[in-house]
C-alpha cells in the first residue's frame, strides 16, 4: 500500500479521477483521514474542482457557458469553431466538448465527496462535522446544476430522466439515469444535512450552514414548493451574517473578492494570487469573452438589446455599471452623435447625426430626416417618420462594431482585484433571497409583499420603486419579479433556468449571430427538446444503459 507522501496531492489526485476510475487508488484511506488536516487539504480538492486550473475550463466555467448563453442577455457577434457556440444558437450536438467536460468534471467532485462523506465518523468534532457538511453541500450543489443542464424543469414531470446519482466511491458502482424527483429529493436531503453538521462560517469561500440554506431556498422554489422556498430565504435573512451593498458599493461589486461582498453567501472563489497568473490566461475566462480589457480577452459576446431596452427604463439603475459601451470617436477624440435601431430583419442600423438650432437630423439615403422626441410614462421616446411610418430610435453616440454588432462590453466577470479578466462566479448572495421570497409571494397571490421585496432591489439599484397601481396593463406582479430577478441576476446564470421552469418562452428576436441559417431559434418555448443538453456521446459509449434525451 502506497504512503501518503504530501497531503497537496490530493487535489491533483482528485483533478485525475473520471466516474469509471478510482479517485484514491494509490492513496491508503485510513492514512487520508487520520487528523483533521488531511481531511480539510481534500475537501479543498473538492474546492478546487469547482474552479479549475488556474480558474478557467473547470466545472463552474463550463456551467456558466451552459446556462448563461442559452439566455437572452447576451448576444454573440460571429462564429466560433469553439463548441460554445452550440450553446448559444441551441443546434446541440452529442458530441459537445464542454458539455462532455461538465459532465466529467461533475462526477469527479461527486466522487471526491463520497469519499469524504463515506470516511468521516460524524459526531467526532465540531471541525470535522463542518468539513462534512462542507462535501454533502457540495455534493449537493453538483447534483442540483446537473439536474438543470440534463433533466427538465421539474413541473413538466417529476419523472421525467435526469442524471445517475452516484453516490458511493465504488468504482463498480454505475448507476443509470435517476428520475427529476429522484435527483431533487436527494439535494435536499444532502442540504438539509450540511445544514444540520455546519456550525461554523469562514466566510463566502467555503460552504455554510447559510449556503445550504440559500441552496435550499432556490431548489424549493424550482419545485414550486414556495412556502418553503420563502421560509428558507427568511433564514439566511434572518442569520445577520450579510447585508445588501451599498449603491456606491454595488456599482463596483465586480471588484471586490467574496470575502469582501457582505452579501455574498458562496462564491467559487479565484484569487489574483493563485488564478489567472496574468498573459495567456485572460484570454479563457469567462469574462474574456464578455469584454477586452487593456487590449485582452476577445471582447466577442455583448449585452442584448433586450436586456440593454430593460435596464435603460431607468438611466440611473446602478447596475448598468456593469455594462460599458464601446464608444467611437472623431480625430479629436470626441464621441460623434449618433442614433441607432433595430431594423425588421433584427439588424442594427447606426445614422451619425447633425445638430442646428436644436434640431437633430441625420441624412440617409439621399434624404434628411428629423428626429422627433415625446414623453411616454415620463420618459423621453425618439423617433423619426421614415418611408415605412415611424422609426422608434436610441438617441446617442456611435459605438464600435464587431460585424456590424455595437460592442456593449459585460463587465460583471472581470476587473475582481483590478485583475483583468479575474472574477470569483457567485454561487448564492443576499439579492437573491429577497428575489426568492417575491416570487414565492408572487405565485400565492401575495401581490403588496412581493413587491416589498423587490422593491428592497429597486432601492438598493437606485430606481424607483413599485406601487400596485405602477403594474403596467397586461402585466402580473410575478412579470414584474421576473423582470427584476433579469436585471439583477444577470451573467450569474440564472436567466435560461427562471424563463422554463416558469413556462414561459425565451424571446431572442434581436441582433445576434443566434439568427444566422435557415434553422435559427427566434423563439423557444419551455417545451421544446433543446432547452436540456444531450447526455454525452463519450459516456453512453462507456455506459450504454444510459438513455438519451430527444
Amino acid at each position: 500500500m502506497k504512503k501518503l507522501i504530501i497531503l497537496l496531492v490530493i487535489a491533483s489526485i482528485l483533478q485525475s479521477c473520471d466516474l469509471e476510475t478510482n479517485p484514491y487508488e494509490e492513496i491508503s484511506v485510513e492514512e487520508l483521514f487520520s487528523d483533521p488536516e488531511s481531511i480539510e487539504t481534500a475537501t479543498i480538492g473538492n474546492y478546487a474542482l469547482l474552479k479549475g486550473d488556474k480558474g478557467f475550463d473547470g466545472w463552474v466555467d463550463d456551467l456558466h457557458r451552459i446556462s448563461e448563453y442559452a439566455g437572452d442577455n447576451i448576444s454573440l457577434s460571429g462564429g466560433t469553431t469553439d463548441h460554445l457556440f452550440f450553446l448559444y444558437n441551441y443546434q446541440s450536438i452529442k458530441t459537445n466538448s464542454r458539455v462532455e467536460r461538465f459532465w466529467r468534471n461533475s462526477y469527479k467532485i461527486v466522487v471526491g465527496c463520497n469519499v469524504i462523506i463515506e470516511k468521516i465518523v460524524e459526531g467526532k468534532s465540531e471541525e470535522t462535522d463542518q468539513l462534512l457538511g462542507e462535501n454533502y453541500y457540495l455534493r449537493a450543489l453538483t447534483y442540483f446544476q446537473m439536474g438543470n443542464v440534463f433533466g427538465r424543469p421539474y413541473n413538466q414531470g417529476s419523472s421525467n430522466l435526469s442524471v445517475p446519482l452516484k453516490l458511493t466511491s465504488d468504482i463498480t458502482d454505475r448507476p443509470d439515469r435517476h428520475t427529476v424527483e429522484q435527483v431533487y429529493s436527494q439535494v435536499i436531503k444532502d442540504l438539509e444535512k450540511a445544514e444540520s453538521l455546519m456550525t461554523i462560517n469562514k466566510g463566502a469561500s467555503f460552504a455554510s450552514k447559510e449556503a445550504a440554506q440559500a441552496l435550499l431556498s432556490r431548489v424549493y422554489l424550482y419545485k414550486e414548493d414556495n412556502i418553503r422556498a420563502e421560509e428558507y430565504a427568511n433564514k439566511v435573512i434572518a442569520s445577520g451574517h450579510y447585508s445588501l451593498l451599498p449603491t456606491d458599493q454595488f456599482s463596483k461589486m465586480n471588484t471586490l473578492t467574496p470575502e469582501q461582498n457582505d452579501e455574498a453567501i458562496f462564491a467559487v472563489t479565484l484569487s489574483s494570487a493563485s488564478d489567472l497568473l496574468g498573459g495567456f490566461d485572460d484570454w479563457f475566462t469567462i469574462g474574456s469573452f464578455y469584454a477586452t480589457v487593456e487590449g485582452k480577452g476577445w471582447g466577442e459576446m455583448y449585452a442584448s438589446r433586450t436586456y440593454l431596452d430593460l435596464i435603460d427604463k431607468n438611466p440611473n439603475d446602478a447596475r448598468k455599471s456593469f455594462i460599458e459601451p464601446q464608444f467611437e470617436v472623431d480625430s479629436n477624440d470626441n464621441q460623434i452623435p449618433a442614433v441607432y435601431w433595430v431594423n425588421d430583419e433584427y439588424a442594427y442600423e447606426f445614422r451619425n447625426t447633425s445638430e442646428s438650432g436644436g434640431v437633430t437630423t441625420f441624412e440617409d439615403d439621399g434624404n434628411t430626416y428629423t428626429v422627433e422626441s415625446e414623453v411616454v410614462d415620463g420618459k423621453t421616446v425618439y423617433y423619426f417618420n421614415g418611408t415605412d411610418g415611424r422609426q422608434d430610435v436610441i438617441k446617442g453616440f456611435d459605438l464600435k462594431k464587431r460585424n456590424g454588432h455595437p460592442k456593449f462590453f459585460i463587465l460583471k466577470a472581470s476587473l475582481q482585484e483590478n485583475d483583468i479578466h479575474l472574477w470569483s462566479p457567485m454561487v448564492s448572495r443576499l439579492s437573491e433571497m429577497y428575489l426568492n421570497k417575491a416570487e414565492s409571494l408572487a405565485k400565492r397571490s401575495m401581490d403588496q409583499l412581493a413587491l416589498d421585496n423587490v422593491n428592497i432591489i429597486r432601492e438598493r439599484a437606485g430606481i424607483p420603486t413599485y406601487t400596485l397601481a405602477d403594474i403596467p396593463t397586461g402585466k402580473t406582479v410575478l412579470d414584474i419579479v421576473l423582470e427584476e430577478r433579469r436585471l439583477e441576476l444577470a451573467y450569474e446564470g440564472h436567466r435560461k433556468y427562471d424563463v422554463y421552469r416558469n413556462g414561459r418562452t425565451m424571446d431572442r428576436k434581436y441582433p445576434g449571430t443566434h439568427l444566422n441559417g435557415t434553422n435559427a431559434f427566434f423563439e423557444i418555448p419551455s417545451t421544446h427538446p433543446r432547452i436540456i443538453e444531450f447526455i454525452p456521446e463519450q459516456q453512453i459509449i462507456l455506459q450504454p444503459s444510459l438513455i438519451q434525451n430527444d
